[in-house]
């Protein structure tokens, strides 16, 4: 089989150029089968694992946590199975996807909707479940909540806008300059530009005074202040990422406010984790609630091609991008 192995700690983008090793196809253990994938989403932690910026990662190892493919050995009943999938603990504390096969327990098997191409189910993995998780351990958004997401053309921001609508919330979203939102949605989503307008204010003016009920903060220090102002009585604000670890905080108006944050860290849900979300996820999809992101051919890789994918990736690369490890 064919897989990507980064062997040791790359300076920096331009040196990492990952070994393409060639192994006899895995057997399943006790309790496992063996999927052949047909396309890996590439994340930012995928990357930054690579370059050895994960102080919990094993080297060598092949990266990658999102996946989608065929079992191809294994129990009877799993044989031929289209399933997808993530894990926090692939290409971290184990090999991971990006490669021909994955080896995997089978209760952490998925199958995938049929109404979701291969391409698109590799995609999904870390985006929604990221998102999922946040809402879920805040409390899932209900009819009539107001949502401000901060990144909200992010992955993780736009995989939170469509939950957040699919369950009838208000939603705001805020990026840098005022843009257009560029995902799906089943309501509307006004868009905020941080350069021109008072995030908090705008907010509070919508919404009566009232502020918003939930914020997903996927960018962290740059928005803290007026997310926090932008905050109701009893609001939750999600961090999953920030640039800057010291913020100013307000102990004060924290508790006055009845305000809850909630940190999110993927790494920590391992494949079964991950399959359980994905259970969540599956009657969006299926009923077309929620939508995959788009993958165009431009940022579909093969293995050989991973360094330009890891590279695209880090470079901020608005679409999704892909390896497929049987594309020549």
């Amino acid at each position: 089989m064919n897989t990507i192995r980064v062997t040791a700690k790359a300076a920096n983008i331009d040196a990492l150029a990952p070994d393409i090793e060639t192994r006899a196809a895995p057997r399943p253990g006790p309790g496992q089968c063996v999927i052949e994938i047909h396309s890996a989403g590439v994340n930012p932690s995928d990357v930054k694992a690579a370059l050895g910026a994960m102080p919990h990662a094993v080297w060598p190892r092949t990266p990658g946590r999102d996946y989608a493919g065929i079992v191809i050995d294994g129990p009877a009943e799993l044989l031929g199975m289209e399933v997808w999938g993530s894990g926090g603990e692939l290409g971290i504390r184990r090999d991971g996807t990006h490669a021909r096969y994955l080896v995997l327990d089978i209760e952490a098997v998925r199958a995938k909707p049929n109404n979701i191409s291969m391409v698109e189910a590799g995609a999904i993995g870390v985006p929604f479940i990221t998102a999922y998780e946040g809402l879920r351990r805040a409390g899932l958004p209900q009819e009539g909540d107001n949502v401000l997401v901060l990144g909200g053309n992010g992955k993780v921001g736009q995989a939170t806008i469509q939950l957040a609508t699919q369950a009838g919330a208000r939603v705001f979203a805020v990026e840098r300059t005022k843009e257009d939102y560029i995902g799906h949605a089943s309501g509307p989503v006004e868009m905020i530009g941080a350069d021109s307008t008072d995030i908090a204010a705008h907010v509070r003016d919508m919404t009566g005074g009232h502020g918003a009920d939930i914020v997903y903060n996927t960018v962290g220090s740059p928005y803290f202040e007026q997310a926090n102002a932008a905050m109701a009585v009893g609001a939750r604000q999600i961090f999953i990422s920030t640039i800057e670890r010291p913020v100013p905080f307000d102990i004060f108006n924290f508790y006055r406010g009845q305000h809850t944050y909630v940190g999110i860290d993927t790494l920590a849900l391992d494949s079964l984790a991950c399959a359980r979300i994905l259970d969540a996820l599956t009657p969006g999809f299926v009923a077309g609630t929620l939508q995959p992101f788009p993958v165009g051919p431009d940022t579909i890789y093969s293995l050989r091609d991973a360094a330009a994918a890891y590279r695209a990736v880090l470079g901020g690369a608005r679409e999704r991008v892909v390896l497929e490890p049987g594309r020549a």
